[in-house]
């Protein structure tokens, strides 16, 4: 019997803010929160460096990124699938 087997690895998905590095992208992630004493809907935001080995990933594409072992000092992502591609100006 062979099942398949969950990753136990993070995924987020988020939109590239910056491709002027060399094999790296950075990528914006937003998430809505509930403030705890204002129960107000707040956006939270987190900048990550992934790997983008073939520079396939733009300015404003929304990608997945999967946690890896570190690549760099700042980066221990990786850019796994183009979720939407960038709208054209």
């Amino acid at each position: 019997m062979t099942e398949a087997k969950t990753s136990l690895k993070r995924t987020l998905v988020g939109k590239v803010v910056s491709d002027k590095r060399a094999k790296t992208v950075t990528v914006l992630i937003e998430r809505r929160v509930k403030h705890p004493i204002y129960d107000k809907i707040v956006i939270k935001s987190s900048k990550y460096h992934a790997h983008d080995e073939n520079g396939e990933y733009k300015l404003g594409d929304v990608i997945e990124i999967t946690e890896s072992r570190p690549l760099s000092k700042t980066k221990n992502w990786v850019a796994t699938r183009l979720v939407q591609k960038a709208a054209a100006v």
